[in-house]
């Protein structure tokens, strides 16, 4: 078979503007596609907004405008934001548009024709926010958990779905597809949710008494329908649903890609809907955590919104979307901080990989005057060497990618590239130079340039207006094929080096205002002491060393990837001197989760270990933890 891939974004709710979190999540899908499409996939990404329901009629009146003006807009915007940050969509799908209402009264009629639809009446707590009713269950203190307001009682008679139906079929279905929904923690509360109680049918209809902006019922003219019942079916609707042949391409390979606030309706009332009407289920439900703002969800209402726009004018189009995709550990949460955008650019793109390049291009210009040196076919330890050091980073950064581990991958990669910085540092081609070794010095800055060339190639769905720029300067088109480069071997010699400019610039932190010095006061009793709400902040949980390595230029420090349960991240540990590595490797501790990412000899450390000493002179012990207790365990 061939291979294909079909990437999917949630669409998005057009009540606000687009947002870092929608901008998260278009990113990766574009990146996903890219990956794809460079690995030999025949690749589709559809994006697009949704735009009915009771949210969009309050937002437009609010603007003072009709609800299709507003929608517009508002579409409009997501549409040319996406456009100028690059992101290459193949569709973008609106629920306003006639081909998607069309699908959508198919289904419905079909589903109703089965006597899955059925009509009755109903009271219950409603919350005009969310647009759904709520159970006495899921309310907190009478209101809404999310928007913690107070719902509204409303008895009236709908239309319901038998979501019922579905519950037994679709908890079998979870537990013999152990992937379709990841990472691991988000299929399990979608289980959670269906095992621990009898799933309630859906109300799928509103009547046009109260909200007439939704896609008329195609068998009762008085109702609209529910807006998550329309929305969700843009997946199949965009690709042509039923006949049309991109439906039967791409629809068996889609991954779904949704922040985990939305895991209910695209968990369960999307496989329910699908099985209902007759359709094969999704193949994945991929679920991200969110952006946090210090420490608390990035919304509207608590006025943290930062625009993605106004963000890639500040920092650059690539940087950001470099800090997305190697910030994020993907099912977890991250937190967005300008320091942590700031130390990604100087660190990871500014001096690693831009002054890789930079350093490489300027002593080929001083050395060779700039035309690409030729490779002595008695020099070939050096490159063998990079050769077998790319092709393990490409690997591990491949399968990290199919495995949803984007941060993971692209460490993988960068791993290598500071393979090149050291290469620089152990070869002295100014020392070459110095003392005509032109051979060697050659072949040298040769194994540079391809490997540049080779990582630039893998780099291109990551970083994709720096990449064209280095291709280009290298003498290569922008969409060289991975084949091309991979064997090190893609540059013409004597071809000279393009101009580029400074790919990355540093920033510089903003230092904090001066202040006078504080006034002493009289230590209180109980200084030093903190109450249960601080102590719950911390999130210590258990991980499992998977890889530990000494940190190279330190005697000290010691680079382990651990398993958090719900991450796999990187920690540096101060603990060379006292535990060797592979000790290390397997071993379960304690793992203080939420800790401000620091960067500690240019690697990043993502938590940090517990150990215990009863002197500060003294060896530190290792905290560890019983097989007994599973990965991901929280200290309580």
């Amino acid at each position: 078979m061939d291979k294909r891939f079909y990437v999917t974004t949630p669409i998005y709710y057009v009540n606000a503007e687009p947002h870092i979190g929608h901008a998260y999540t278009t990113i990766l899908a574009d990146f996903l596609k890219r990956h794809h499409t460079l690995m030999g996939y025949d690749s589709y990404f559809l994006t697009g907004t949704d735009e009915h329901g009771d949210k969009i009629v309050k937002a437009a009146a609010e603007a003072g405008a009709r609800p299709k003006e507003y929608t517009d807009r508002i579409s409009s915007l997501f549409r040319e934001t996406w456009q100028k940050m690059g992101l290459g969509f193949d569709d973008f799908i609106r629920t306003t548009e006639e081909r998607h209402r069309k699908v959508v009264q198919s289904v419905l009629q079909k589903v109703y024709d089965d006597g899955d639809i059925y009509f009755a009446s109903y009271g219950g707590h409603y919350c005009f926010g969310c647009e759904r009713f709520f159970t006495e269950k899921d309310m907190v203190d009478g209101k809404c958990p999310d928007h913690n307001k107070p719902l509204e009682y409303i008895e009236e008679s709908n239309y319901f779905f038998r979501m019922s139906k579905y519950q037994a079929w679709l908890v079998e279905y979870i537990k013999s597809h152990p992937d379709f929904i990841r990472p691991e923690r988000y299929r399990n509360e979608v289980l959670a949710m269906l095992e621990g109680e009898a799933l309630e049918d859906l109300c799928i209809s509103r009547p046009k008494t109260r909200l007439e902006w939704g896609i008329t019922l195609p068998f009762d003219d008085k109702f609209v329908t529910y807006v998550w019942f329309d929305a969700l079916i843009n997946y199949v609707s965009a690709i042509g649903y039923p006949d049309d042949e991109k439906f039967k391409r791409y629809w068996p390979v889609v991954n779904h890609l949704i922040a985990k606030d939305i895991v209910k309706p695209h968990g369960i009332f999307w496989p329910t809907m699908l099985k209902a009407a007759g359709i094969e289920p999704f193949l994945h439900l991929n679920v991200h955590g969110y952006w946090n703002m210090e420490d608390a969800k990035m919304s509207k209402s608590l006025g943290n919104v930062v625009r993605p726009l106004e963000l890639i004018d500040r920092f650059g189009n690539d940087q950001i979307r470099y800090f997305f995709l190697r910030e994020m550990n993907f099912g977890a949460d991250a937190r967005f901080t300008e320091e942590a955008i700031i130390n990604r650019i100087n660190y990871d793109l500014a001096n690693d990989f831009g002054n890789l390049v930079k350093r490489t291009f300027d002593m080929v210009k001083k050395f060779f005057d700039g035309g690409i040196p030729a490779l002595d076919t008695a020099q070939t330890a050096g490159r063998d060497a990079l050769l077998a050091g790319f092709q393990e980073a490409l690997a591990a950064y491949t399968a990290h990618v199919e495995s949803f581990q984007f941060s993971v991958g692209i460490e993988k990669l960068w791993e290598f590239i500071r393979l090149l910085n050291r290469y620089i540092d152990e070869r002295k081609p100014w020392q070459l130079a110095k003392e005509h070794k032109t051979a060697e010095l050659s072949s040298t800055m040769r194994n540079l340039l391809e490997s540049i060339a080779a990582i630039v190639v893998i780099l291109s769905p990551v970083l994709n207006r720096t990449a064209p720029v280095v291709l280009a300067a290298l003498g290569l088109p922008e969409n060289t094929p991975l084949s091309s480069v991979s064997s090190l071997d893609a540059l013409t010699t004597g071809k000279k080096l393009g101009e580029m400019g400074v790919l990355y610039p540093r920033i510089e932190k903003e230092k904090p205002p001066s202040a006078e010095p504080p006034q002493k006061t009289p230590k209180p009793a109980d200084e030093g002491l903190i109450d249960i709400s601080e102590f719950a902040r911390v999130d210590i949980r258990v991980a499992q060393v998977i890889e530990a390595s000494a940190v190279e230029g330190s005697d000290k420090l010691l680079e382990l990837r651990v398993d958090a349960g719900a991450d796999t991240r990187t920690i540096i540990a101060g603990l060379a001197l006292h535990y060797r590595p592979e000790y290390l490797v397997g071993k379960k501790i304690l793992l203080v989760a939420n800790l401000k990412p620091a960067v500690l000899f240019k690697r990043t450390s993502h938590g940090m270990l517990l150990a215990a000493k009863k002197e500060k002179k003294d060896r530190p012990v290792l905290i560890e933890v019983s097989d007994d207790i599973p990965v991901g365990a929280k200290l309580s």
